[in-house]
């Protein structure tokens, strides 16, 4: 007979706050907001890489913030935040915090940084 899976909350996530956009998405793909939010507290950290689970897992008991990613079906990313004083829980489309590259401005490769003032530039007065 099959047993349902008990997951154990390592920590309380607070106030849940999600955005427009995440539930969206979420509903689109047939996902429970609350199947995300409990995968998050029982640590289970999404397709993070092993250094950030671990130190998510170093974060649960030193009180730092705690972040996880999920890919949905259609292969959206969901981005959920705790925030260090568990105050509160923000579930986002990973897109609407971290644009995707195809929307970042293409900047020129040829230009150095830091960018020093040259004779164009427009001499301060002094007071």
């Amino acid at each position: 007979m099959h047993q349902p899976t008990r997951l154990k909350p390592l920590f309380h996530p607070g106030k849940l706050l999600v955005s427009h956009e995440a539930l969206v998405a979420l509903r689109a793909n047939s996902v429970p907001v609350v199947s995300v939010v409990l995968r998050h507290i029982a640590g289970d950290w999404g397709v993070m890489s092993d250094e950030d689970k671990r130190d998510n897992d170093a974060s649960i008991s030193t009180g730092l913030r705690l972040i996880s990613i999920y890919r949905l079906p259609d292969r959206t990313h969901i981005l959920v935040i705790t925030e260090w004083d568990r105050s509160n829980t923000t579930i986002e489309r990973l897109n609407d915090v971290v644009p995707d590259s195809s929307t970042r401005p293409v900047r020129p490769t040829n230009r150095r940084y830091p960018v020093w003032p040259t004779a164009h530039y427009a001499q301060e007065g002094r007071a």
